[in-house]
């Protein structure tokens, strides 16, 4: 399991994990896209073109000297041009990334930029979004028109008219972590609109948010890493994985926490990216200290109360599906009674406004006495189980079921299960 170290790891070696990654996850087609990197000598490397994107390797990056010179197996990208028009625009990026991503494409042909204040934290990785007039693909006067929109050192993000979007970063991460979060905003904006409006935060709101976390949570030093504890971090980042692969979380937000013994849990750090995240990374947390030298996710103290309040759940997922968050965004109800496995399994899903979050975390906590999965307006999703995989698996069936019901806005007016028939779940599988 790789962790994206971009300060040990080649650019080549940089470019092809992370357009393997965009590749995987949807996000652009076996023809499309362009990612590259400015080294510290001026060298520039690029994806290459004509080349499938699903089985690109390392020795198909192709380098283009400060001088010209091309440097590889194939020709670079045919969208070089911007690439180096950028790179010159704004000496302070070393990443760029090119994609046509469908949430991103659906903005680019609107010819509208992206509201990205539907959660707190999106608006501060993606920053101000810029929009570039169309241009012919390959062109210098494409190149000029998106470098223009770069001069501007407010924006990081740009949106292609007709095209998708480039996006820069002060290195590889920083670049795509901006654009799976700005892909995310996109998503989760056109199926927020499809079941209702589109409800976003205010500056007031966000900054109450932010500064509503414990900043210096007392560490312990004398940490002990047994078999039992070792093999909750193996778990974790297994978990922690396969959401990224499925699109149940993406690398700047996602929370999963387990149980050790009593109240003292394991959780994710804070700033780390969610795809990356090794078993060593793990925080442990103890007697409501961490362990030192590292720093939790915001939401630990929330997850603490949970886990004094109810012996029964050893678990934690707090993330952001795009699904869930078209409601949570739309401040539509989540109506679980869609097919019976969605009732069984979850019940009634309540959602409660997003200045609870900052308000009272005890009255959060206290929900879960009678749920298992709880929606914050603007926020997230909160899942809870006994085990990680059953938490895990409450997740699915809650997106699964999410997606449904967007989908249905589509073709007519929900017609959820009625009261006899959730009677008679009750009764079959014993449901209180």
């Amino acid at each position: 399991m790789k962790q994206l170290d971009v300060k040990l790891m080649h650019p080549k070696e940089q470019i092809n994990v992370i357009i393997g990654r965009i590749y995987r996850s949807g996000m652009t087609t076996t023809s499309g896209g362009n990612i590259s990197i400015k080294d510290g000598n001026g060298d520039i490397w690029i994806t290459p073109s004509a080349v499938d994107k699903g089985s690109l390797t390392e020795k198909d990056i192709v380098c283009v000297k400060k001088d010209g010179t091309v440097i590889g197996q194939h020709k670079p990208s045919s969208e070089f041009p911007f690439h180096k028009a950028i790179f010159e625009a704004r000496p302070e990026l070393t990443a760029i990334i090119h994609a046509h991503p469908p949430g991103l494409v659906a903005f680019s042909i609107a010819r509208v930029v992206p509201d990205t204040s539907i959660v707190p934290q999106a608006r501060k990785i993606c920053g101000e979004i810029g929009f570039a007039p169309y241009g012919c693909p390959g062109s210098v006067e494409l190149g000029e028109k998106i470098a223009k929109e770069f001069q501007n050192k407010k924006y990081k993000a740009v949106i292609m008219e007709n095209h998708g979007v480039v996006l820069g970063g002060t290195d590889m991460m920083d670049a795509y972590q901006r654009f799976e979060t700005l892909e995310f905003c996109c998503r989760t904006i056109v199926n927020a609109g499809r079941i209702g409006k589109i409800n976003t935060l205010t500056d007031e709101q966000i900054s109450k948010y932010v500064n509503h976390f414990p900043k210096n949570i007392t560490p312990f030093m004398d940490v002990e890493y047994p078999s039992d504890e070792r093999e909750i971090r193996t778990e974790m980042v297994n978990i922690i994985r396969r959401a990224c692969d499925q699109g149940l979380m993406i690398s700047t937000y996602g929370t999963v926490s387990v149980r050790w013994k009593d109240n003292d849990f394991l959780i994710t750090p804070r700033d780390v990216a969610r795809w990356d995240i090794l078993p060593k990374n793990i925080v442990q947390v103890k007697n409501g200290t961490t362990e030192a030298g590292k720093e939790p996710s915001r939401s630990v103290a929330l997850h603490h109360r949970i886990y004094q309040l109810y012996p029964h759940i050893n678990s934690i997922i707090t993330t952001q599906p795009t699904n869930l968050m078209a409601h949570a965004v739309s401040h539509q109800k989540f109506d679980v009674r869609t097919i019976p496995e969605s009732w069984i399994f979850l019940q009634d899903v309540p959602s409660i406004p997003f200045e609870s979050l900052y308000n009272d975390t005890e009255v959060i906590a206290e929900m879960f006495a009678k749920n298992r999965v709880v929606i914050v307006e603007n926020d997230c999703v909160i899942v809870t189980g006994n085990k990680l995989i059953n938490t895990f698996d409450y997740l699915e069936v809650a997106e699964f079921s999410a997606n449904s019901l967007v989908m249905a806005s589509s073709i007519g007016p929900l017609q959820p299960m009625g009261d006899k028939e959730i009677d008679e779940l009750r009764v079959a599988f014993n449901v209180k």
